[in-house]
């Protein structure tokens, strides 16, 4: 009996991949709804900053005291499937997303990322809100007080001159009312420096 043998090709394996890769539920434990962050606005100074968009200075002594510094985010709740144009879909109460986390954590544009060396340590917050129909702000703290008085931050108070530039990334964590996991992320640029305290 003569068996005759074909070398497998590249083709044949992306199309048994794709062939298994559409097989099972795809949508399994995941929530029809997405929520996307619309506007990210940031205050330095403490308790009573005045939120504007663009980069965030975060001064790590204004006027001999360490504050920390907060952000204002916006978020809006979207269906996964939109419908069709003349039909619609609209979210129900059960599409809602509460979220009671969020995850702070800061990169440098040069690859050096080390927390308490280069960067600030990332940490987490507890925040609660529910995003439904209407548009929610969150404000939520992206500079924490100890992390001015860690390394790398505290060297900067010494010296007026040098910045430390980052990206901090900020990811809320909640689940929909039938208990889907849903997270969401926003980036807002962070200057770490010294800077001329407010008159």
């Amino acid at each position: 009996m003569n068996v005759t043998t074909r070398p497998i090709t590249f083709t044949s394996l992306l199309a048994a991949a794709l062939m298994v890769a559409g097989c099972g539920d795809t949508s399994s434990g995941r929530s029809p709804s997405k929520v996307t962050v619309t506007e990210v606005k940031v205050g330095a100074g403490g308790t009573s900053p005045t939120f504007s968009s663009g980069p965030l200075n975060s001064d790590v002594l204004t006027n001999g005291s360490i504050v920390d510094d907060l952000a204002e985010i916006t978020l809006e709740l979207q269906l996964k499937d939109p419908g069709v144009p003349g039909s619609t879909n609209a979210p129900s109460a059960l599409n809602a997303v509460t979220f009671t986390r969020y995850h702070v954590e800061y990169r440098r544009a040069d690859g050096r990322n080390t927390p308490g060396v280069d960067v600030p340590y990332a940490f987490d917050g507890a925040v609660t809100f529910t995003v439904m129909n209407d548009a929610v702000t969150a404000i939520v703290e992206i500079v924490r007080h100890v992390a001015k008085a860690e390394a790398p931050l505290a060297a900067l108070a010494a010296d007026g001159r040098n910045v430390i530039t980052t990206i901090a990334t900020v990811t809320f964590y909640g689940k929909d009312q039938a208990g889907n996991n849903v997270k969401v992320s926003a980036d807002i640029q962070v200057n770490f420096g010294n800077f001329a305290d407010p008159t």
